[in-house]
């Protein structure tokens, strides 16, 4: 048995500075971008709106400054989306500059993808070298969520650029001779994080912290002093817009979705921030699938999106931890452990016992620290492999991977058997020669090492090939192959938007720029079909869930005594789901009032009441 290898002994790279790449180096760095974008550019266009709620919204906000501003779900201002709109801003201005269709809302997530590729690499790379930085970039792409969310218009994109840009720069301000800034960017990325995701961007926090306080090569006063300017900088660079939003009067702002009390702090803390863990949400709809605790990852609901390599993860940032525990304090290698390693434990066991809604392609804020923890970590295991505990923790752990990959494959019923079969195979098989690696010839040993991370792969891989070709809309969108409408509750599809008949949609595109809302309807995603389709803005009642007490009765009466809102369309959610999921009745109360009042009318088979008419006493 060998020793710990000596720092000296790691690749070039790996100690915190940034040397020239070679030509094969960037090579290989090109080919990972160039094969990142083709995955997630390929037939982007097939997804239509994706998710029409937000496809709306960024229509809304490319007409109207106070739609942008604000994140309205329609350029009449009537609701926001229920989050902070940074996202919505990258999308709107993507409208503005090439017209509303599917690739201006879609491509700008794509691209953000691949950023967050180069940027997860420039970070591994100098603490581990290129080889690490390489196989990380990998892992992070081929993650099938990661795939799934940057060829779809949810916030994560965003998300997760900005997390692991924060990432880099406190790996930066941990160096030796780091400047000042480092940790102020960081605070500065992660509040604009906070800006997409609300409270999600900080469970980051505690890995940035403790990485930063225990590795940084700095005296303690001057970690102490950089560490509150970074959190000064978090505050500022995510407060200022629930400052604004809090100080501007109500009657001049859209009602904020998502909250009971028209308020953004609510929103923040309440709907998308607690309440998510302790499952008091009031308007949500708690956890349907009743799956809480270590098991959920790697389970039927969300084993498929991120699962495949984190058992891996696992043992890579515990073995590069117990390689590295001889190292210096400020060892580059340890403090990116450290900091990807607390990202991946924080995150994944907030995503295993949260009681709130908690969806299974939230699971993409794990892929960047999965694929930075199994690129640092199996190259501490590989250079120490002549140990015959490390060969053998090697091939234990392709054994797991491999066999957990057949078992994901196998709940798909679409997917053959054999193939699964075969990756588990093949990597039981590489995983023998593992053992033995130091004794074998140094091309068979790398032959070796190239099928175990090849097998490794195949599964993931595969599966987000599958689901870059299956198209995705909805609210929910799944991973693999023919799921791209995704689940809730059972309720296959249910969170789609309608697509109206030419009869519905030429009565809605006849009154844009006449009514400040050419109709209203129930439920958020029942107004974006209308709304993307006639291109007139839609009022949503009740905002998302229909379960938002805006407009009350009284609002929506003076909005039709005014002339403001054209048609009434009858939803699904009426009366049923929304009413249900609410502890109030405004949505209800303002379908009740208008059926009541006003003679229906049918339209492609669609109930509408014109609210111009003559109601009924």
């Amino acid at each position: 048995m060998t020793a710990v290898l000596p720092r000296a002994a790691t690749p070039e790279g790996a100690t915190g500075t940034e040397p020239t790449p070679h030509g094969w180096e960037r090579l290989r760095f090109g080919l990972l971008l160039a094969a990142t974008a083709a995955l997630y550019l390929w037939n982007l266009a097939a997804s239509g709106w994706a998710n029409a709620f937000y496809s709306a919204a960024a229509q809304a906000g490319s007409t109207s400054w106070t739609a942008m501003l604000f994140g309205s779900s329609d350029a009449g201002n009537a609701i926001t989306v229920d989050k902070i709109p940074a996202a919505l801003w990258v999308t709107d201005v993507s409208v503005r500059l090439f017209g509303l269709g599917s690739w201006s809302v879609l491509v700008p997530q794509a691209l953000m993808g691949v950023g967050a590729v180069a940027v997860l690499y420039a970070a591994v790379r100098r603490a581990a070298g290129p080889g690490a930085a390489l196989l990380a970039g990998a892992v992070f792409a081929l993650t099938p969520v990661a795939v799934l969310m940057f060829r779809f218009n949810n916030p994560d994109a965003l998300l997760v650029l900005m997390l692991v840009i924060g990432a880099y720069c406190t790996q930066r301000a941990c160096e030796k001779d780091a400047g000042r800034w480092w940790l102020v960017a960081t605070g500065a990325v992660v509040g604009v994080a906070f800006l997409a995701k609300m409270l999600q961007a900080f469970l980051v926090l505690p890995a940035f912290a403790v990485a930063y306080l225990v590795t940084a090569a700095v005296p303690w006063r001057s970690r102490l002093l950089r560490l509150g300017a970074g959190t000064l900088a978090l505050i500022a660079s995510s407060g200022w817009y629930l400052l604004l939003v809090e100080l501007w009067p109500a009657s001049a702002r859209p009602y904020v979705g998502g909250s009971q009390n028209d308020s953004i702090v609510e929103l923040a803390l309440g709907y998308n921030g607690l309440g998510r863990l302790t499952g008091d949400e009031v308007g949500g709809l708690g956890n349907l699938d009743y799956d809480v605790g270590w098991s959920r990852l790697v389970g039927s609901g969300m084993g498929a999106y991120a699962g495949w390599l984190l058992p891996t993860a696992l043992v890579c940032l515990a073995a590069g931890l117990i390689l590295a525990r001889r190292a210096p304090r400020t060892d580059p290698e340890r403090g990116a452990l450290f900091l990807w390693g607390g990202w991946l434990v924080v995150t994944a066991a907030v995503f295993s016992f949260a009681g709130g809604i908690v969806h299974s392609y939230y699971t993409v804020a794990l892929a960047p620290a999965i694929g930075a923890v199994i690129g640092i970590g199996s190259m501490a295991l590989w250079r120490n492999r002549s140990d015959v505990r490390v060969a053998s923790a090697m091939a234990s752990t392709v054994a797991v991977t491999v066999v957990l990959a057949a078992v994901l494959l196998t709940r798909h019923a679409d997917w053959p058997a054999w193939s699964a079969v075969g990756i588990a195979g093949v990597g039981i098989g590489v995983g023998v020669l593992l053992v033995v690696n130091a004794r074998l010839p140094r091309r068979v040993a790398l032959a070796a090492a190239g099928l175990a991370v090849a097998a490794c792969l195949t599964g993931p891989a595969a599966y987000s090939v599958a689901t870059a070709a299956t198209p995705h809309s909805g609210a929910i969108p799944s991973v693999g192959p023919g799921s791209g409408g995704g689940q809730f509750g059972g309720m296959t599809g249910f969170l789609g938007a309608p697509t109206p008949g030419a009869g519905l949609t030429a009565l809605l595109a006849q009154d844009a720029g006449q009514y400040r809302w050419a109709a209203a309807v129930v439920g958020s995603n029942n107004a974006a079909g209308y709304q993307l389709a006639s291109r007139a803005p839609v009022m949503a009642v009740g905002g998302f869930n229909g379960t938002d007490p805006a407009p009350t009765l009284p609002e929506f009466q003076r909005f039709v005594a005014d002339g403001d809102v054209h048609y009434f369309i009858r939803s699904r959610m009426m009366g049923g789901f929304g009413r249900q999921a609410t502890g109030s009745r405004e949505a209800a109360d303002v379908a009740a009032w208008v059926e009541s009042h006003y003679a229906p009318m049918i339209v492609d088979d669609v109930v509408v009441y014109d609210l111009t008419a003559r109601p009924a006493s």
